[in-house]
Protein backbone atom coordinates (compact mmCIF):
# COMPACT_ATOMS: atom_id res chain seq x y z
CA UNK A 1 0.00 0.00 0.00
CA UNK A 2 0.91 3.63 -0.48
CA UNK A 3 0.86 4.72 3.14
CA UNK A 4 1.79 7.46 5.55
CA UNK A 5 1.75 6.78 9.26
CA UNK A 6 0.02 3.45 8.71
CA UNK A 7 -2.88 4.92 6.71
CA UNK A 8 -3.26 4.85 2.94
CA UNK A 9 -5.45 6.28 0.20
CA UNK A 10 -5.61 2.99 -1.73
CA UNK A 11 -5.39 -0.59 -0.51
CA UNK A 12 -3.60 -1.95 -3.55
CA UNK A 13 -3.79 -5.56 -2.41
CA UNK A 14 -7.55 -5.26 -2.14
CA UNK A 15 -7.64 -3.61 -5.56
CA UNK A 16 -5.92 -6.69 -7.03
CA UNK A 17 -8.24 -9.07 -5.18
CA UNK A 18 -11.35 -7.15 -6.26
CA UNK A 19 -10.32 -6.89 -9.90
CA UNK A 20 -9.37 -10.55 -10.02
CA UNK A 21 -12.73 -11.57 -8.54
CA UNK A 22 -14.80 -9.35 -10.84
CA UNK A 23 -12.97 -9.63 -14.15
CA UNK A 24 -14.93 -11.38 -16.87
CA UNK A 25 -13.92 -14.95 -17.67
CA UNK A 26 -11.89 -15.38 -20.82
CA UNK A 27 -13.05 -17.26 -23.93
CA UNK A 28 -13.55 -20.99 -23.68
CA UNK A 29 -10.35 -22.70 -24.70
CA UNK A 30 -8.80 -26.09 -24.03
CA UNK A 31 -5.61 -26.39 -22.02
CA UNK A 32 -3.74 -27.66 -25.05
CA UNK A 33 -4.98 -24.81 -27.25
CA UNK A 34 -4.02 -22.32 -24.54
CA UNK A 35 -0.47 -23.68 -24.51
CA UNK A 36 -0.32 -23.36 -28.29
CA UNK A 37 -1.55 -19.75 -28.15
CA UNK A 38 1.08 -18.81 -25.56
CA UNK A 39 3.87 -20.48 -27.54
CA UNK A 40 2.79 -18.80 -30.77
CA UNK A 41 2.58 -15.35 -29.18
CA UNK A 42 6.12 -15.76 -27.87
CA UNK A 43 7.33 -16.75 -31.33
CA UNK A 44 5.52 -13.82 -32.91
CA UNK A 45 7.03 -11.39 -30.39
CA UNK A 46 10.50 -12.55 -31.37
CA UNK A 47 9.73 -12.38 -35.09
CA UNK A 48 8.14 -8.96 -34.69
CA UNK A 49 11.33 -7.64 -33.12
CA UNK A 50 13.30 -8.24 -36.33
CA UNK A 51 10.51 -6.97 -38.60
CA UNK A 52 10.08 -3.73 -36.65
CA UNK A 53 13.83 -3.03 -36.49
CA UNK A 54 14.18 -3.50 -40.23
CA UNK A 55 11.15 -1.35 -41.08
CA UNK A 56 11.78 1.53 -38.68
CA UNK A 57 15.60 1.57 -38.92
CA UNK A 58 15.61 2.91 -35.37
CA UNK A 59 18.23 0.45 -34.12
CA UNK A 60 21.43 0.29 -36.20
CA UNK A 61 22.19 -3.12 -37.66
CA UNK A 62 24.61 -5.10 -35.54
CA UNK A 63 23.67 -3.47 -32.26
CA UNK A 64 21.61 -4.97 -29.49
CA UNK A 65 19.00 -2.88 -27.66
CA UNK A 66 18.41 -3.04 -23.95
CA UNK A 67 16.83 -6.37 -23.14
CA UNK A 68 13.25 -6.28 -21.90
CA UNK A 69 11.18 -9.37 -21.12
CA UNK A 70 8.16 -10.46 -23.13
CA UNK A 71 5.41 -11.88 -20.92
CA UNK A 72 2.29 -13.65 -22.18
CA UNK A 73 -0.25 -13.15 -19.41
CA UNK A 74 -3.88 -13.76 -18.59
CA UNK A 75 -6.24 -11.07 -17.32
CA UNK A 76 -5.15 -11.56 -13.71
CA UNK A 77 -1.53 -11.18 -14.74
CA UNK A 78 -2.35 -7.91 -16.51
CA UNK A 79 -4.11 -6.65 -13.37
CA UNK A 80 -1.14 -7.45 -11.13
CA UNK A 81 1.33 -5.86 -13.54
CA UNK A 82 -0.65 -2.64 -13.82
CA UNK A 83 -1.29 -2.32 -10.11
CA UNK A 84 2.47 -2.55 -9.55
CA UNK A 85 3.04 0.19 -12.12
CA UNK A 86 0.24 2.45 -10.87
CA UNK A 87 1.44 2.05 -7.30
CA UNK A 88 4.86 3.45 -8.15
CA UNK A 89 3.77 6.10 -10.62
CA UNK A 90 0.97 7.52 -8.49
CA UNK A 91 2.86 7.45 -5.19
CA UNK A 92 3.66 11.22 -5.17
CA UNK A 93 0.04 12.15 -5.94
CA UNK A 94 -1.42 9.82 -3.33
CA UNK A 95 1.02 10.99 -0.69
CA UNK A 96 0.01 14.59 -1.37
CA UNK A 97 -3.67 13.66 -1.16
CA UNK A 98 -3.03 11.75 2.06
CA UNK A 99 -1.50 14.85 3.61
CA UNK A 100 -4.55 16.88 2.61
CA UNK A 101 -6.85 14.18 3.93
CA UNK A 102 -5.28 14.13 7.38
CA UNK A 103 -5.08 17.92 7.66
CA UNK A 104 -8.27 19.04 5.94
CA UNK A 105 -11.85 19.42 7.01
CA UNK A 106 -12.88 16.29 5.17
CA UNK A 107 -10.31 14.12 6.93
CA UNK A 108 -12.80 12.38 9.16
CA UNK A 109 -15.06 11.55 6.24
CA UNK A 110 -12.17 10.30 4.16
CA UNK A 111 -10.97 8.28 7.12
CA UNK A 112 -14.36 6.60 7.21
CA UNK A 113 -14.24 5.93 3.49
CA UNK A 114 -10.84 4.40 4.02
CA UNK A 115 -8.29 2.81 1.81
CA UNK A 116 -10.27 -0.42 1.54
CA UNK A 117 -13.29 1.23 -0.08
CA UNK A 118 -11.00 3.03 -2.49
CA UNK A 119 -9.18 -0.23 -3.19
CA UNK A 120 -12.48 -1.86 -4.13
CA UNK A 121 -13.32 1.01 -6.47
CA UNK A 122 -9.92 0.90 -8.16
CA UNK A 123 -10.32 -2.87 -8.49
CA UNK A 124 -13.67 -2.45 -10.22
CA UNK A 125 -12.11 -0.12 -12.79
CA UNK A 126 -9.24 -2.52 -13.41
CA UNK A 127 -11.66 -5.40 -13.89
CA UNK A 128 -13.33 -3.40 -16.67
CA UNK A 129 -10.05 -2.65 -18.43
CA UNK A 130 -8.50 -6.11 -17.99
CA UNK A 131 -10.78 -7.73 -20.56
CA UNK A 132 -10.09 -5.09 -23.21
CA UNK A 133 -6.31 -4.67 -23.48
CA UNK A 134 -4.63 -6.82 -26.15
CA UNK A 135 -1.05 -5.90 -25.34
CA UNK A 136 0.97 -3.30 -23.53
CA UNK A 137 4.56 -2.13 -23.25
CA UNK A 138 4.94 -1.21 -19.60
CA UNK A 139 7.41 1.66 -19.53
CA UNK A 140 7.48 2.04 -15.75
CA UNK A 141 7.41 -1.52 -14.55
CA UNK A 142 8.88 -2.42 -11.16
CA UNK A 143 10.02 -6.04 -11.12
CA UNK A 144 8.07 -8.44 -8.93
CA UNK A 145 8.57 -12.11 -8.14
CA UNK A 146 5.88 -13.07 -10.67
CA UNK A 147 6.54 -10.34 -13.24
CA UNK A 148 10.16 -9.61 -14.17
CA UNK A 149 11.21 -6.34 -15.78
CA UNK A 150 14.38 -5.07 -17.44
CA UNK A 151 17.50 -4.81 -15.33
CA UNK A 152 17.38 -1.02 -14.99
CA UNK A 153 13.91 -1.10 -13.43
CA UNK A 154 11.80 -0.21 -16.43
CA UNK A 155 10.22 -2.03 -19.28
CA UNK A 156 8.39 -5.23 -20.10
CA UNK A 157 6.08 -6.23 -22.93
CA UNK A 158 2.77 -7.84 -22.04
CA UNK A 159 0.57 -9.80 -24.44
CA UNK A 160 -2.84 -10.63 -22.95
CA UNK A 161 -3.61 -14.03 -24.47
CA UNK A 162 -7.34 -14.42 -23.64
CA UNK A 163 -8.17 -10.95 -24.98
CA UNK A 164 -6.30 -11.59 -28.22
CA UNK A 165 -8.17 -14.89 -28.69
CA UNK A 166 -11.49 -13.18 -27.90
CA UNK A 167 -11.01 -10.41 -30.48
CA UNK A 168 -9.66 -12.67 -33.23
CA UNK A 169 -12.75 -14.84 -32.82
CA UNK A 170 -15.06 -11.81 -32.77
CA UNK A 171 -13.50 -10.48 -35.98
CA UNK A 172 -13.32 -13.96 -37.54
CA UNK A 173 -9.71 -13.13 -38.38
CA UNK A 174 -7.00 -15.61 -39.21
CA UNK A 175 -5.61 -16.37 -35.72
CA UNK A 176 -1.97 -16.61 -36.78
CA UNK A 177 -2.09 -13.36 -38.74
CA UNK A 178 -3.97 -11.49 -36.03
CA UNK A 179 -1.54 -12.55 -33.30
CA UNK A 180 1.45 -11.41 -35.32
CA UNK A 181 -0.32 -8.13 -36.18
CA UNK A 182 -0.86 -7.38 -32.48
CA UNK A 183 2.73 -8.35 -31.68
CA UNK A 184 4.00 -5.88 -34.29
CA UNK A 185 2.19 -3.01 -32.58
CA UNK A 186 3.49 -3.82 -29.11
CA UNK A 187 7.01 -4.57 -30.34
CA UNK A 188 7.08 -1.12 -31.93
CA UNK A 189 6.54 0.37 -28.48
CA UNK A 190 9.37 -1.73 -27.08
CA UNK A 191 11.62 -0.57 -29.91
CA UNK A 192 10.72 3.07 -29.29
CA UNK A 193 11.92 2.92 -25.70
CA UNK A 194 14.93 0.66 -26.20
CA UNK A 195 16.24 2.56 -29.22
CA UNK A 196 15.72 6.03 -27.71
CA UNK A 197 17.53 6.02 -24.34
CA UNK A 198 16.26 9.42 -23.19
CA UNK A 199 12.58 8.77 -23.95
CA UNK A 200 11.67 6.90 -20.76
CA UNK A 201 13.22 9.49 -18.45
CA UNK A 202 11.64 12.33 -20.43
CA UNK A 203 8.18 10.78 -20.25
CA UNK A 204 8.56 9.97 -16.57
CA UNK A 205 9.66 13.53 -15.88
CA UNK A 206 6.61 14.94 -17.64
CA UNK A 207 4.25 12.62 -15.77
CA UNK A 208 5.82 13.45 -12.42
CA UNK A 209 5.62 17.16 -13.19
CA UNK A 210 1.93 16.68 -13.99
CA UNK A 211 1.36 14.87 -10.69
CA UNK A 212 3.41 17.42 -8.74
CA UNK A 213 1.13 20.18 -10.06
CA UNK A 214 -2.02 18.31 -9.11
CA UNK A 215 -4.16 20.31 -6.69
CA UNK A 216 -7.28 18.21 -6.36
CA UNK A 217 -9.46 17.79 -3.32
CA UNK A 218 -9.25 14.16 -2.14
CA UNK A 219 -13.00 13.95 -1.65
CA UNK A 220 -13.59 15.05 -5.24
CA UNK A 221 -11.05 12.55 -6.57
CA UNK A 222 -12.61 9.68 -4.63
CA UNK A 223 -16.08 10.74 -5.72
CA UNK A 224 -14.94 10.48 -9.34
CA UNK A 225 -13.70 6.94 -8.65
CA UNK A 226 -17.04 6.19 -7.05
CA UNK A 227 -18.91 7.41 -10.13
CA UNK A 228 -16.90 5.01 -12.26
CA UNK A 229 -17.58 2.14 -9.87
CA UNK A 230 -21.30 2.95 -9.85
CA UNK A 231 -21.28 2.90 -13.65
CA UNK A 232 -19.80 -0.59 -13.55
CA UNK A 233 -22.54 -1.63 -11.15
CA UNK A 234 -25.16 -0.29 -13.56
CA UNK A 235 -26.11 2.86 -11.69
CA UNK A 236 -25.95 6.45 -12.89
CA UNK A 237 -24.06 8.93 -10.73
CA UNK A 238 -26.31 11.52 -9.12
CA UNK A 239 -26.52 14.75 -11.07
CA UNK A 240 -25.27 13.29 -14.35
CA UNK A 241 -27.28 14.51 -17.31
CA UNK A 242 -26.97 13.06 -20.78
CA UNK A 243 -24.39 10.63 -22.13
CA UNK A 244 -21.68 13.28 -22.13
CA UNK A 245 -22.13 14.28 -18.48
CA UNK A 246 -19.08 14.34 -16.23
CA UNK A 247 -15.41 14.75 -16.89
CA UNK A 248 -12.62 12.24 -17.20
CA UNK A 249 -10.24 11.55 -14.34
CA UNK A 250 -7.47 13.27 -16.29
CA UNK A 251 -9.58 16.38 -16.90
CA UNK A 252 -10.52 16.50 -13.25
CA UNK A 253 -6.98 17.04 -11.96
CA UNK A 254 -5.91 19.80 -14.36
CA UNK A 255 -4.54 23.09 -13.11
CA UNK A 256 -3.42 25.77 -15.59
CA UNK A 257 0.17 24.50 -15.32
CA UNK A 258 -1.01 20.95 -15.93
CA UNK A 259 -2.78 21.88 -19.15
CA UNK A 260 0.56 22.80 -20.68
CA UNK A 261 2.16 19.57 -19.47
CA UNK A 262 -0.84 17.54 -20.62
CA UNK A 263 -0.57 19.08 -24.08
CA UNK A 264 3.03 17.85 -24.35
CA UNK A 265 2.10 14.42 -23.00
CA UNK A 266 -0.79 14.15 -25.45
CA UNK A 267 1.55 14.93 -28.34
CA UNK A 268 4.09 12.33 -27.24
CA UNK A 269 1.47 9.65 -26.71
CA UNK A 270 -0.12 10.44 -30.08
CA UNK A 271 3.30 10.04 -31.69
CA UNK A 272 4.01 6.72 -29.97
CA UNK A 273 0.60 5.20 -30.64
CA UNK A 274 0.36 6.51 -34.19
CA UNK A 275 3.87 5.29 -34.98
CA UNK A 276 2.96 1.81 -33.70
CA UNK A 277 -0.17 1.72 -35.86
CA UNK A 278 1.79 2.92 -38.89
CA UNK A 279 4.49 0.28 -38.38
CA UNK A 280 2.09 -2.62 -37.80
CA UNK A 281 0.33 -1.83 -41.08
CA UNK A 282 3.57 -1.01 -42.92
CA UNK A 283 5.22 -4.30 -41.99
CA UNK A 284 1.95 -6.16 -42.41
CA UNK A 285 1.80 -6.78 -46.18
CA UNK A 286 5.18 -8.52 -46.10
CA UNK A 287 4.45 -10.90 -43.22
CA UNK A 288 0.68 -10.80 -42.52
CA UNK A 289 -1.16 -11.84 -45.64
CA UNK A 290 -4.59 -10.75 -44.39
CA UNK A 291 -3.49 -7.43 -42.90
CA UNK A 292 -5.90 -5.36 -45.01
CA UNK A 293 -8.86 -7.47 -43.93
CA UNK A 294 -7.77 -7.38 -40.27
CA UNK A 295 -7.35 -3.60 -40.29
CA UNK A 296 -10.74 -3.04 -41.92
CA UNK A 297 -12.54 -5.27 -39.43
CA UNK A 298 -10.64 -3.77 -36.51
CA UNK A 299 -11.52 -0.23 -37.58
CA UNK A 300 -15.17 -1.23 -37.97
CA UNK A 301 -15.09 -2.66 -34.46
CA UNK A 302 -13.76 0.64 -33.11
CA UNK A 303 -16.27 2.67 -35.11
CA UNK A 304 -19.24 0.63 -33.88
CA UNK A 305 -18.44 1.74 -30.40
CA UNK A 306 -19.89 -0.09 -27.45
CA UNK A 307 -22.75 -0.05 -25.01
CA UNK A 308 -23.86 3.05 -23.18
CA UNK A 309 -21.99 1.75 -20.12
CA UNK A 310 -18.79 1.35 -22.10
CA UNK A 311 -19.18 4.83 -23.59
CA UNK A 312 -19.60 6.40 -20.15
CA UNK A 313 -16.57 4.60 -18.77
CA UNK A 314 -14.44 5.39 -21.81
CA UNK A 315 -15.14 9.07 -21.29
CA UNK A 316 -14.54 8.91 -17.57
CA UNK A 317 -11.22 7.07 -17.94
CA UNK A 318 -10.06 9.14 -20.91
CA UNK A 319 -10.08 6.16 -23.31
CA UNK A 320 -11.77 8.18 -26.06
CA UNK A 321 -8.71 10.42 -26.06
CA UNK A 322 -6.50 7.36 -26.51
CA UNK A 323 -8.47 6.31 -29.60
CA UNK A 324 -7.97 9.79 -31.04
CA UNK A 325 -4.25 9.43 -30.37
CA UNK A 326 -4.08 6.34 -32.58
CA UNK A 327 -5.83 8.16 -35.41
CA UNK A 328 -4.13 11.55 -35.18
CA UNK A 329 -0.69 10.14 -34.53
CA UNK A 330 -0.86 7.72 -37.45
CA UNK A 331 -1.83 10.58 -39.78
CA UNK A 332 1.16 12.60 -38.53
CA UNK A 333 3.63 9.74 -39.05
CA UNK A 334 2.26 8.89 -42.49
CA UNK A 335 2.39 12.50 -43.67
CA UNK A 336 5.96 13.01 -42.45
CA UNK A 337 7.26 9.73 -43.90
CA UNK A 338 5.58 10.50 -47.23
CA UNK A 339 7.31 13.89 -47.30
CA UNK A 340 10.82 13.19 -45.92
CA UNK A 341 11.13 9.40 -45.77
CA UNK A 342 11.68 7.09 -42.81
CA UNK A 343 15.13 8.44 -41.98
CA UNK A 344 13.76 11.95 -42.10
CA UNK A 345 10.92 10.98 -39.79
CA UNK A 346 13.40 9.39 -37.37
CA UNK A 347 14.75 12.83 -36.55
CA UNK A 348 11.78 12.95 -34.21
CA UNK A 349 13.80 10.74 -31.83
CA UNK A 350 16.85 13.06 -31.68
CA UNK A 351 15.92 14.85 -28.44
CA UNK A 352 12.91 16.18 -26.52
CA UNK A 353 13.19 19.33 -28.63
CA UNK A 354 12.45 17.41 -31.83
CA UNK A 355 9.28 15.78 -30.51
CA UNK A 356 6.15 17.22 -32.16
CA UNK A 357 3.93 19.61 -30.28
CA UNK A 358 0.21 18.97 -29.99
CA UNK A 359 -0.37 21.56 -32.73
CA UNK A 360 2.24 19.90 -34.98
CA UNK A 361 0.53 16.52 -34.62
CA UNK A 362 -2.44 18.14 -36.36
CA UNK A 363 -0.19 20.01 -38.85
CA UNK A 364 2.75 17.76 -39.80
CA UNK A 365 4.08 20.34 -42.26
CA UNK A 366 4.82 22.65 -39.32
CA UNK A 367 6.98 19.97 -37.69
CA UNK A 368 8.83 19.38 -40.96
CA UNK A 369 9.44 23.11 -41.33
CA UNK A 370 10.71 23.42 -37.76
CA UNK A 371 12.91 20.34 -37.60
CA UNK A 372 14.06 19.85 -41.20
CA UNK A 373 14.09 23.17 -42.95
CA UNK A 374 15.47 25.02 -39.94
CA UNK A 375 18.29 22.46 -39.66
CA UNK A 376 19.03 22.71 -43.38
CA UNK A 377 19.03 26.51 -43.53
Amino acid sequence: MTSIGGAGMVDWNLAVATATRLVRPGPEISREEAREVVAELRRHAKAAEEHVRAFTRMIPEGTEPEDTPVLVVDRTGWIKANVAGFRELLRPLLEKMEERRTGGAGGAVLGAVGSKVTGVEVGMLLSFLASRVLGQYETFAPATRELPASADGGGRLLLVAPNIVHVERELEADPHDFRLWVALHEETHRTQFTAVPWLRDHLQGEIQSFLDETDVDPMTFLERLREAAQSLAGGRPDGESGEDGGRSLVELVQTPAQREILGRLTAVMSLLEGHADYVMDGVGPEVVSSVAEIREKFQQRRARGASRLDQALRKLLGLDAKLRQYRDGERFVRAVVDEVGMDGFNRVWTSPNTLPTKAEIARPADWIARVHRKAES
